[in-house]
């Protein structure tokens, strides 16, 4: 009986259910009192109904994120009804691009949480809150980015506040779990897992100098919008933007009671107040104009940018509204330089009556609007466009080279604005199809009688043949031309030199005084 009981004990024992052994059947007895290995697969924060809750809600508000990134993609090239602001439409898509990177980061990593990634979330969100609040604090912003660039803010805000909330969920359950599975918390981290916070980590700290620089580029917009513009901004194309309109001098009449004409200046490919100013100020001074009057297209210097798509046209129109506004009248004599050009003369096709006479300094030619609308220009100023908000450029200018709120303006860093970059986007767009039709047709509405004078860069005339060619049939706008002049040293700015300048004041004299 002794040897029955000693091989009765050493037979194979029924596993722990109460079954007979088999090939699943554990060779070795579970480890530490039935609890489960750190490392099994088992022990996850999934299990909990909460957790996998908040991944749910993160995949929706990344979905949501990435419609409205669409919408702002697309309202860059053509503004949704309802969705246009007056500012360039870029920061909100920052602040998009920024949420959408937020919260796909948070999911990628989702089921490792760490400290570095929440108190850089943390960081990225107080930045964002001061986002927020400067431009709801200053008007000039707040009437610039609109619905649109507030809402995307707060959501942005948001997004990093629920990134922070959620790394918190998944640390809680990542705890309880492994309490409840293996007996303790697992304080150790896999290499693995090192490697994911690291990368995490390293794109966090990316995000938050992204957030730093798009506070600091804020902020001197801020500083910028307290610049009081000369003149007035008036409201046009049924309330949707403001276009900056100034006059100087007082209105004179002739010996016969007829009223003077007023000189209209349409600046070339920077704003007037940069370029032009000086010289037709001088020319003021010197009394060979009376009175003078000076805009700025949407998106330049003081004006808002318009709806897209907007061509040189729609401009023209704007400009009509905002004289009629301040109760400015005709008759007009036009001076443009370069593509100013191109809007000064539908500006004159649709003002026959008003038109005294056209001044062409060097203008563009309808014919070379492709230059200004090729594709690979207008994606380098799209791409322009995008970092814009991080205004690395303006901030090293103001830094180190001392760029005043004037430079960023209207003066030599106007250029790197968000604002200018989406008007010359938009000009690109459509330069090759909408401005080209409107010109074509202003040339054949023009009034054959109307005094022209044209004056041309010797520099561009030399350099480029087909150019000076084109610069020969500008002077074939109308039958009526005062006189062409080819300043041999002058380069496309042709005021910059003095003798251009001599031209210039002689010239616009002369077709001021014509009848």
């Amino acid at each position: 009986h002794g040897d029955d009981s000693a091989n009765e004990d050493s037979s194979p024992q029924p596993s722990r259910q109460g079954r007979e052994a088999d090939e699943r059947t554990r060779l070795l007895p579970p480890r530490n009192h039935g609890y489960l290995d750190p490392d099994d697969p088992a022990v996850s924060p999934y299990n909990l109904f909460s957790v996998r809750a908040v991944r749910f809600v993160g995949v929706l508000l990344l979905a949501i994120s990435f419609i409205w990134w669409v919408l702002l993609l697309v309202s860059i090239f053509v503004s949704p009804p309802a969705m246009h602001s007056r500012g360039s439409g870029f920061f909100d898509f920052s602040f998009t691009t920024l949420t959408v990177g937020n919260l796909l980061i948070g999911l990628l990593f989702f089921s490792i949480p760490s400290r570095p990634m929440e108190i850089s979330s943390l960081i990225i969100a107080a930045f964002l809150l001061l986002d927020m609040i400067i431009i709801l604090v200053v008007q000039r912003l707040r009437s610039e980015e609109g619905w649109v660039g507030i809402a995307s803010v707060i959501w942005a805000t948001a997004m990093a506040l629920y990134n922070v909330m959620s790394d918190r969920v998944v640390a809680w359950g990542k705890k309880e779990e492994e309490e409840r599975l293996t007996g303790r918390q697992e304080t150790r981290r896999t290499l693995r897992e090192w490697c994911a916070v690291m990368t995490a980590t390293f794109i966090m700290i990316i995000m938050i100098i992204i957030t730093i620089l798009l506070t600091a580029t804020l902020m001197l917009r801020s500083r910028d919008a307290s610049l009081k513009p000369p003149g007035e901004r008036y409201l046009v194309d049924g309330d949707k933007y403001k276009l900056h309109l100034a006059c100087l001098g007082d209105i004179t009449y002739d010996d016969k009671g007829k009223r003077n004409p007023t000189v209209l200046v349409e600046a070339g490919e920077l704003p007037f107040e940069d370029t032009m100013d000086d010289w037709i100020y001088g020319t003021f001074k010197n009394g060979t104009i009376d009175r003078y009057c000076y805009y700025d297209r949407p998106g330049f210097a003081w004006s808002d940018n318009a709806p897209s798509p907007h061509s040189a046209g729609m401009t023209s129109d704007a400009l009509s509204e905002a004289l009629a506004k301040a109760g400015e009248q005709g008759p007009w004599v036009l001076v443009s330089a370069g593509v100013g050009s191109i809007y000064s003369r539908i500006f004159a096709s649709r003002h026959v009556r008003d038109v005294q006479g056209l001044f062409l300094i060097d203008g563009l030619h309808e014919d070379l609007l492709h230059r200004i609308g090729s594709p690979t220009r207008g994606f380098v100023l799209w791409g322009r466009g995008i970092i814009s908000p991080l205004g690395y450029d303006r901030l090293l200018g103001a830094i180190f080279k001392g760029r005043t709120r004037e430079d960023r303006v209207y003066g030599k860093s106007a250029y790197q604005a968000g604002k200018f970059i989406k008007a010359k986007l938009q000009e690109n767009l459509v330069a090759n199809s909408l401005t080209k039709n409107e010109v074509s047709q202003a040339r054949n509405i023009q009034t054959p009688n109307t005094p022209l004078v044209v004056v041309s860069s010797g520099i561009e005339v030399r350099r480029d043949h087909e150019w000076e060619r084109k610069q020969e049939d500008l002077t074939k706008v109308t039958d009526n031309l005062i006189s062409w002049d080819v300043v041999n040293k002058a380069p496309h700015r042709v005021w910059l030199t003095l003798e251009g300048r001599t031209i210039l004041e002689k010239r616009l004299g002369e077709l001021v005084r014509a009848k």
